[in-house]
């Protein structure tokens, strides 16, 4: 039996608006466990949908995952005793790299066992975050879309703003190739393709193509990541 007792709490610090301040703020992040019926093991899933939302506030219409709430989700279901697995679930559309490519280090860098499904689609920054996990999966019909770093807005046009752009693709490139089975050179060629997207540079990969190439473990949909994330808790123990 889990209680609200074991959903831990996360100070945030919020403006305090008369003084300009910051303040203390103690809000309550859900990261109670779930199981499905007959479920054998308690486990967390992690929705990670539509665009990353970074440090501009996207407008209203849009549907956004905020990497500061997803953050302490993922602290806090490594830090809670009664959560064996995180199972996450993914339908993105690209956004904030940074912030995306934040999440997925917490992601990598658990201890627990960890799994991740990619449905729909897993764009751009997704992509990172689909490989995080200890293994990933994908349906048949969902796609993943590579392309390389772009920026919305005033670009200043001198030389080191292609050295920025060169340095994040860099970092990029290293988590996805160091967490999945694709080769570094491969994935580049993927990333610069110029006969697939008609109004950009990439690749589109549906699910059978994506574990292919080695960008992602297994095909399979949600019965077949519940039952691997289920043989990782086993094995741990």
């Amino acid at each position: 039996m889990f209680t609200n007792e074991m959903i831990p709490e996360v100070t945030l610090c919020v403006p305090n608006d008369e003084s300009g301040q910051e303040q203390a703020a103690t809000r309550s992040v859900s990261v109670s466990p779930i199981t499905n019926a007959g479920g054998k093991h308690a486990i967390h899933c992690l929705s990670i949908i539509g665009q990353i939302e970074g440090h501009y506030v996207l407008p209203e219409q849009n549907k956004t995952t905020k990497y500061e709430v997803i953050m302490p989700q993922i602290v806090g279901v490594e830090e809670t005793e009664g959560i064996e697995g995180l199972l996450i679930l993914l339908n993105t559309v690209g956004g904030d790299v940074e912030a995306g490519l934040a999440m997925a280090e917490l992601i990598a860098g658990m201890r627990k066992p960890t799994v991740s499904l990619v449905l729909g689609g897993s764009h751009s920054i997704g992509v990172p975050l689909a490989v995080a996990s200890d293994c990933s999966f994908i349906v048949p019909s969902a796609s993943m879309t590579i392309h390389p770093v772009r920026m919305n807005g005033l670009v200043l046009g001198v030389p080191q703003t292609l050295d920025y752009f060169l340095r994040m693709q860099e970092r990029i490139t290293d988590f996805v190739v160091r967490n999945s089975s694709i080769d570094k050179q491969r994935f580049e060629t993927l990333m610069m393709n110029t006969s697939q997207l008609a109004a950009d540079i990439g690749s589109v990969l549906d699910g059978a193509s994506a574990v292919q190439e080695g960008l992602i473990d297994k095909l399979g949909g949600l019965r077949d990541a519940l039952d691997y994330l289920y043989h990782l808790i086993e094995r741990g123990k």
